[in-house]
């Protein structure tokens, strides 16, 4: 049910958690303000980062993490959308003819662009092309990540193209395609136990994308079907979800940090290096984030009106998407040394 209240010109709507909805404009600008304020993190993020630490970033490091906080988020958009859309078939009487409408296909175009562009950087030997001259096409088909960068650009294609097809759920494919690749970008065949690591990568960047992206999507579609009860029953479906999400996350993160920084380093390399300082930055969103999760879920139990929950499941979503930009300029950093 919507409840309406008269203004002096206009009428504003309340949403299922019982608060004012802002007006359009108002939260145009606020969107605005969100996405500058994730463009500053990977572009500003490497030269703070390793300032006093005596390393030295790669060229363009400030634009290739701007384009994989793109790329991430491009993956988190439609990922989310499948894992929200399947909860919501489980709920009993849930209105789902009035289901949100699809950011897919758009997600799907800007992760293209990223994918693109970071290709264009990996033809040239991982430097700033400056010119079309630079970017050596055919040279990507003789690298290990020439050839994943190339995949992540024709599967960001293919799931642009199940996203407008009438079978969409066939996304999963090639976005797992994209998930595949960052983690064996993220460990070459140098390292020690690259198999190992990948692995680890994967399960976190899956699990890290079912959250953010889950729970985006499943604010939007409690703003569309304004029903509480189905809402509320989605919200807590998701909330059970999420806190396993978050346990898989915390593990593998754990796990991958102890690979790249001996145990009786750590301490050492979360305020020395560049990575270890962006990754501290991490720990602490993460755990707000978990706060803030936490939160929701004990007003979802507890409170007269479980719908309330919204508000910090607002406030999870914005972190998350300062979490998603701060994963991008890890990417951007020199690996911490293993002493």
């Amino acid at each position: 049910m919507t409840l309406m209240r008269p203004t002096a010109g206009a009428a504003e709507a309340t949403d299922p958690g019982g608060s004012t909805r802002r007006p359009a404009t108002g939260r145009a600008v606020a969107v605005l303000a969100l996405v500058a304020l994730a463009a500053l993190i990977p572009l500003l993020g490497p030269s703070a980062a390793l300032h006093g630490t005596g390393e030295a970033a790669a060229p363009g490091a400030g634009g290739t993490a701007v384009l994989r906080t793109v790329l991430f988020a491009a993956l988190c958009v439609p990922v989310g959308e499948l894992f929200a859309a399947r909860l919501a078939r489980r709920v009993p009487g849930a209105p789902l003819e009035r289901a949100p409408r699809s950011l897919a296909p758009y997600a799907a175009v800007c992760g293209f662009a990223a994918a693109l562009g970071l290709a264009s950087v990996v033809s040239t030997g991982n430097l700033v092309p400056h010119g079309l001259g630079d970017i050596d096409v055919g040279g990507l088909y003789r690298t290990r990540d020439g050839t994943l960068a190339l995949l992540e650009v024709n599967a960001f294609v293919v799931a642009g193209l199940c996203a407008l097809s009438r079978r969409p759920a066939r996304q999963v494919w090639p976005l797992t395609a994209v998930a595949v690749a960052e983690a064996l970008r993220a460990h070459p065949p140098s390292e020690h136990g690259p198999l190992t690591g990948s692995g680890l990568t994967l399960v976190h960047v899956l699990c890290a994308t079912l959250w953010a992206g889950g729970l985006l999507h499943v604010l939007r579609t409690l703003r569309a079907w304004r029903a509480p009860e189905a809402g509320a029953a989605l919200l807590g479906r998701y909330a059970r979800v999420a806190a396993v999400l978050l346990a898989a996350i915390t593990a593998t993160g754990v796990w991958s940090t102890l690979r790249r920084m001996p145990p009786d380093t750590v301490l050492d390399q979360l305020t020395t290096t560049a990575y270890g300082r962006v990754l501290l930055a991490k720990v602490v969103l993460v755990a707000g984030v978990a706060a803030l999760a936490l939160w929701a879920r004990l007003r979802l139990a507890r409170a007269a009106d479980p719908l309330g929950a919204c508000s910090p499941a607002r406030a999870e979503v914005v972190v998350l998407g300062v979490v998603v930009a701060v994963s991008a300029l890890l990417t951007a950093l020199p690996l911490p040394i293993r002493w």
